[in-house]
């Protein structure tokens, strides 16, 4: 028995982090954001975080080769082909997909969630987004939900901040680059039959509520909620 294999894809903002903190708590599954780990990188000036710190800096998209490295680093260190995992935003170009389907021959990921939501909703969502300084914490607040202290990280006491890549400007940009570059995912994915979309609107337990629905409906979830295949 092997754990689940499962993407979590859709726009910034569409909750990708706090569904997949859900399924880690639950199922104990590895939960990996590629973006937290490019920001650790750079916070903690290792050898990968600097080669993707100047696309960061330009609000590009880190190139697939870069990416890639970081994750076979992960599957090398981590045993993801047999723990299973939850990738956060990755991948995010049909290349991606290629090189990953790859690394799990023959049998590829369970399913791909995708979050859908629409976009003023999410240039609010992230407009709002404040976050834990700490690369090693990474809490998220907002301005309607903030930190008990004002704007000190309840878990860990660093300030809390908003990113620079959550300024309108930005978003827009990382809106323009999804929809050119990550959404003709779910075209792959949807012919695969390997496509769940989710209505990210919602409270996220009803995102949540509804995932779990959807993977129980595909014989994804073992009797009792337990992942693994």
């Amino acid at each position: 028995m092997r754990g689940l294999r499962l993407l979590i894809i859709g726009k910034q903002g569409s909750g990708k982090g706090t569904l997949c903190a859900k399924f880690a708590l639950r199922f104990a599954i590895p939960h990996i954001s590629t973006g937290e780990v490019f920001r650790a990188g750079v916070a903690n000036k290792t050898e990968l975080g600097l080669r993707t710190k100047a696309f960061m800096d330009a609000g590009e998209l880190v190139p697939d080769d870069l990416v890639m490295e970081i994750v076979n680093e992960f599957f090398n260190r981590d045993d993801l082909r047999s723990r299973g995992f939850l990738f956060d935003g990755f991948p995010r170009t049909v290349n991606q997909a290629d090189l990953l389907d790859r690394l799990l021959e023959p049998e590829g990921v369970d399913a791909v969630i995708n979050l859908d939501v629409a976009t003023e909703i999410v240039i609010e969502r992230l407009s709002f987004r404040r976050i834990c300084s700490d690369p090693n914490c990474g809490a998220i607040y907002s301005l309607t939900s903030p930190p008990k202290v004002k704007w000190v990280c309840d878990r860990c006491g660093s300030p809390v901040v908003q990113r620079d890549d959550d300024r309108e400007e930005m978003i827009l940009k990382r809106l323009s680059d999804y929809e050119k570059m990550t959404a003709p995912l779910l075209s792959r994915y949807d012919r695969l039959g390997k496509l769940i979309t989710v209505d990210a609107s919602c409270s996220p337990e009803e995102v949540f509520a509804d995932a779990l629905e959807e993977l129980a409906g595909r014989a994804l979830m073992q009797a009792g909620g337990a992942g693994s295949r």
